[in-house]
């Protein structure tokens, strides 16, 4: 297993965001993601306001049948809530975070290397996992780009 080079740790600041938060089957959440993002663009739109990072899923746990998976968007001040659309925000906090290219399958090895780098540097993990997507389904698998967040202690 090749050894994942780019984990940092860093303090983050809080951000606002909006996101959508339910529970879902793993195999289900490629199309919840696309539908949940198309209806917060659409309420951006509305509000006139822009996203101001990169979108986001939010892992509240890993069960792979019931995931509870916060889907959002970062933005640059809190926003009304509309339907399930709620305002929210990424904590302050510490992070480990790790630049991911390859397809989303093949993750859960970036995820244990990142596991055992947070043990071997004395911290511990914090509940959410939060991955970022640089892009998306419009480029081939090998070149989708993840950001992978774990908050520690």
């Amino acid at each position: 297993m090749p050894r994942v080079s780019n984990i940092d740790v860093f303090h983050r600041r809080e951000q606002p965001t909006i996101s959508i938060r339910t529970t879902t089957a793993i195999e289900n959440l490629p199309v919840l993601i696309g539908e949940s993002y198309c209806r917060m663009a659409d309420y951006l739109r509305e509000q006139g306001e822009l996203l101001s990072d990169v979108p986001y899923v939010a892992y509240h746990n890993m069960d792979m049948q019931h995931l509870d998976v916060e889907i959002g968007f970062p933005v640059s001040k809190a926003l009304p809530e509309r339907g399930d659309v709620r305002p929210g925000s990424i904590p302050e906090g510490t992070i480990v975070s790790c630049m991911y290219r390859g397809a989303y399958r093949d993750m859960a090895s970036t995820y244990d290397e990142m596991a055992n780098w947070i043990e071997e540097n004395g911290l511990k993990p914090v509940d959410t996992v939060y991955e970022y997507y640089y892009n998306g389904p419009e480029y081939p698998e090998s070149e989708l780009l993840t950001k992978i967040v774990m908050p520690v202690v």
